[in-house]
Formats: structure tokens, sequence, C-alpha cells
């Protein structure tokens, strides 16, 4: 009954359809499953707003964050197997009672039990499922790996038989068995306590395997049993509301959680392979997004030069370098800069990685027509201060941005090039003329991510001098004594000796000079020369300042871009 409660109040919040509590009630009297959990499992509600709705029926305050302890309460008193099993975390105790977080107040047992076990009353708040078994977790770790553990329980729970893994009602349903459900969600969030980019599922014949991209870098983790991978290859596509019938093409979707009080965003792709459809599961951690030039790794004057042509009213500024340098997030970051209430800003993205304030973002559709070229021409009747497009991938879109650029709007945009002067020969070759680039462009940004030392362990490098005088070092910091760090490993950085990743760049800023060689129509490294001699920094200048400076290690920067 108060299941069905919850229901009707987050319908009276307007956060839930009737329709779909209605479907959601029909699915759980099938299943024999909590209402509750089949909403959240549909995607009808976020588990906060199940707590919210709970602590509003219950008139109970709402768990934050901060109010979870730092060690465990209440000693011997109660076990944690207790604590698990009731979803329960003592938050604070006192001479006559104690306050726990609960994830369901209706589980009037659990609290009896924990009132006998402690001789106290009970004081209650209700807390997020998932994060009150982080924090437990946290507090009462379990021996083996969590990985390890949940396929063991799923071993137990279900029996996979291999012969119906082509039968899609039995992936279907195993995909919603809640020992699947566990073992995806603690892949995730397994995946975002290790901080790591994104997840790789890869079925082989006798294997699966499970990779973590941490600052740049693969690690293999425990995986399941290759007996598992259609059922949790199949979760995950349902959760990203993909055709799990369709293994014989590539699909992308995505997927929005709550977890430990932070919104994910994850964008999923799948690949048919020989052995299955491999996954790969890209996070975007909202909470995590910083829009900050210093944060991003931005050299003072590489910082002061880019702010100057961003205050600029019109032209192209390209950012550029590979898949996953970064580009996006300094292209937010550009736009947060020059986000007021005076400007109008629209961007057209592929996909939408982060929702902005104040700025309309367009998600191309190219299966319905929804492309660059043609929502780039149909936003120039808006009247934009500011467009920012996704990619240059096309010759249209290219020419359009151009003349967008010289009828007096500020236009960015990214390419995948290996360095600043070669967009500029990329965009030769894309059919632009010189004399419309070398007025319209302002500048072009092109950077790498490298990772950061740890600061717990770094160590001086060993005969730094030799290296030192190899690399020409002190052309960077001339009078200044050089001293060059090496990895070494600890627990704080997982023993890899790195402890998160920044940025490296270089700023191609269109002056006089630049002009007349792009007029020349000169390749790439003409004008990278003239851009040097012109007082550029480069890629490689910049990262081995932050080499010198002890943020990194010259083998991250040969490893990150080659010498000039």
């Amino acid at each position: 009954m108060v299941a069905s409660g919850v229901g009707e109040f987050l319908v009276k919040q307007g956060k839930l359809e009737p329709e779909k509590l209605e479907r959601a009630i029909r699915l759980q009297a099938e299943s024999e499953r909590p209402l509750n959990t089949v909403l959240v499992q549909l995607g009808f509600v976020a588990e906060r707003d199940i707590a919210e709705s709970y602590a509003g029926i219950f008139n109970l305050p709402l768990a934050e964050t901060i109010d979870y302890p730092e060690t465990p309460l209440l000693g011997d008193k109660v076990s944690p197997e207790f604590l698990k099993s009731a979803c329960i975390v003592p938050l604070a105790e006192y001479n006559d009672h104690i306050v726990v977080a609960i994830a369901d107040p209706c589980d009037q047992y659990s609290i009896q039990a924990l009132g006998f076990f402690t001789g106290k009353n009970i004081s209650l708040q209700v807390g997020l499922k998932s994060e009150i078994g982080s924090v437990l977790q946290r507090l009462y770790p379990d021996e083996t790996h969590p990985l390890g553990q949940i396929t063991e329980g799923v071993a137990g729970a279900i029996d996979i038989d291999s012969s119906h893994l082509d039968d899609i009602q039995h992936l279907r349903d195993l995909a919603s068995e809640a020992p699947i459900i566990r073992l995806v969600n603690m892949m995730i969030s397994q995946a975002l306590q290790v901080q790591a980019s994104d997840i790789h599922i890869e079925p082989f014949e006798a294997e699966l395997k499970v990779r973590y991209r941490i600052d740049g870098v693969l690690h293999e983790m425990e995986a399941p049993a290759a007996r598992y991978s259609a059922a949790i290859i199949s979760r995950i596509k349902v959760m990203a509301s993909l055709d799990i019938a369709e293994r014989r093409l590539p699909q992308d979707g995505r997927i929005r959680l709550r977890i430990d009080g932070h919104d994910i965003d994850m964008r999923i792709s799948t690949v048919p392979t020989m052995y299955g459809e491999s996954v790969v599961m890209r996070i975007l951690d909202k909470g995590s997004l910083q829009l900050e030039f210093p944060v991003l790794g931005f050299s003072k004057d590489i910082q002061g030069k880019f702010e100057e042509i961003l205050l600029r009213p019109q032209g192209i500024i390209l950012v550029t370098g590979p898949t996953g340098s970064g580009k996006t997030t300094t292209l937010y970051a550009a736009l947060h800069r020059l986000n007021t209430s005076e400007k109008k800003i629209i961007t057209i993205e592929d996909p939408v990685e982060y929702q902005l304030t104040g700025i309309n973002q367009i998600q191309v559709k190219p299966l319905i027509g929804l492309g660059f070229a043609n929502t780039l021409r149909s936003i120039l009747r808006h009247d934009p201060d500011i467009i920012m497009v996704g990619e240059m991938r096309d010759t249209e879109t290219a020419k359009i941005a151009v003349q967008a650029a010289l009828t007096g709007h500020k236009v960015f945009s990214t390419l995948h090039t290996n360095n600043a002067a070669s967009s500029i020969t990329r965009l030769f070759d894309m059919g632009i003329e010189d004399y419309l680039l070398a007025s319209s462009l302002s500048g072009v940004l092109a950077q790498r991510l490298v990772r950061i030392l740890c600061r717990h362990c770094r160590r001086p490098l060993d005969k730094s001098s030799q290296l030192i005088k190899k690399l020409r070092l002190e052309q960077l910091v001339p009078g200044d004594e050089i001293s060059l760090y090496q990895a070494a490993g600890c627990d704080h950085c997982d023993n890899t000796g790195y402890l998160g990743r920044t940025g490296i760049h270089e700023l191609l800023v269109i002056t006089d000079v630049v002009r007349e060689a792009i007029l020349k129509q000169g390749d790439a490294g003409a004008i990278h020369k003239s851009a040097v001699d012109n007082g550029m920094i480069s890629m490689y200048q910049d990262g081995m300042r932050k080499a010198v400076a002890g943020m990194t290690t010259v083998d991250e920067i040969i490893r990150a871009v080659q010498e000039d």
C-alpha cells in the first residue's frame, strides 16, 4: 500500500505520469518485485525521487552525502551483514537514541530489530539505496573483489543455458534479473570510484574482458564468466533503450543515472564482433566537469592569448586534437566564459555531452536529415551571437561556418588534426579559399591530455642532468635549477604513479605573419614555423614546461606529442 502511495505522491508532484504508474503496477504484479524498484529500473523516475517521496509521506529528513560518517558507528553491537541486508547506515549515536539513514522507512522489522540490538530509540532519515550501499561498502569493505562477489551471486541465482541465448525474450528476462542488474550497477559504481572515463566490455570465445580507461590508459579488471556476456550486454542495451534483438549492426544510446549524489550520463556504443557485441560506455560525470581554464591545464601565457581572441566579436576559433583529447571540454569552458544574458549562444553537437545553462544546444540526427550543415544554415536565421559546431566534418559545414564568421558571428568548432597548423591545410583540402580563411580564422588551439604525477609518491629522476642537456630543457627556464621527476606508485594512485590528467596546448593566433603564410598556401610545416618564429609556444614546449614544473614526466610528453 505504501509503495502505491509513493507512486501516487510522485504523480501529484508531477514527476510521474499516471499511465506510467499503471504500467509499472502491472509489471510489478507480474514480476513480484517492489514497485519502487520497477519504477527506477524502467527509468520512469530517479532513485532520489523515490527517497524524496518517502521523506514527504513520512515527514522525515533526507540524508545528504555529508551526513554519512567517515568511520563505522555502533562497534560490534550490530553486524555489517544486518546493516547491508536492511540497507541502513547509522549516522550518529546519542545517549538515548541513534540516528540512521534507511532506504525503506516502511521496513518496521529492521527498525525494531536495530532498536532491540542497541537498546536505544531509532530516529530515521531517508537515504538513497545506492548511496547507502556505497557507504556501507566503504565502511565495511568485503574481502573479495566486488565483481567476483556478485558473479558468485549470479551463479547461485541464475542458471544460464547457452542454448537459449538466441531467444530474445529469454535475454530480456535475464537482463531484468536482480543479480544481473546488481552486476552491471557494480561495474558502473566501481568505474566511478576509480575515476574511469570509459568501460570496455569485450566478449571472446572463452572469456569476457572488462577494462576501464583510467587517466587515458586501459586497465583490465576482474570480469564475470563468459557465459554471462549476453545477459550483461542485454542489460546495458535495455538501460540505454537500444534494440536487444538487433545484434548485426552497431547501435548508439544513452543512459542517465544518479549515483552517490552525482548525475551521471553515459554514452553507449555497441558493435558486432566474432563472439558477440562489444560495448563501450563513456562516462560523463556532470559533477566532475571543470570549466575554468587553469583547471584544464592552460599555462598563463596561453590562457591570456586565448581569452584575448575569445573576446573578439567575430571569427572562427578551432580546437583540434585526436579523439579523447578534451576538445569538447575546452569548447564548453570557452562558452562558459562568454555566456552572459546579452549574448545568444547556439550549439550543434553529436552528441550533446553536457547540458549548459542558458545555452541552446541541438543534437544532430542524420537519420531524419538534421545534420551539421543544414542545422547550421537554419540557426543563422535565429540571430545568434555565438555558434558552436561540434565538428567540421564536411566541406558544406566548413563553408557555411566561414560565411557565418564573415557576417559577424563568432564560430567555435573542432577538427581532428595533429597540430594547429595542420588544421589550416585540412581546411584547404576541404575547399576553403585561402583569402576567405585568412579573413575569417581568429585562432587554432591544439591540445593533448597527459597524466599528472602523483604528489604523494613522485621521486626525482636519476641522471636527470643528462636528459635535461639532451632535450635542451634549460632553454625553457633559463637561470633556474631544473629538476625532473618520475612515477613511483603508492596507495593514493593505485600504484600507477599518476593521478588525474591535464592538458598541454599550442595556440596558433592568426597574426599578419601567419595570415601571409596562409595566403601563400604554405604547407603545415611552413605555417607552424612562421607561428613559432612569431612567438607561439608549441605543444611540445608547453608539455616540457609542465615536466620541468614537476607536474608530469618527460616520457608522458614524448608519448603524447612529437618534438618540433
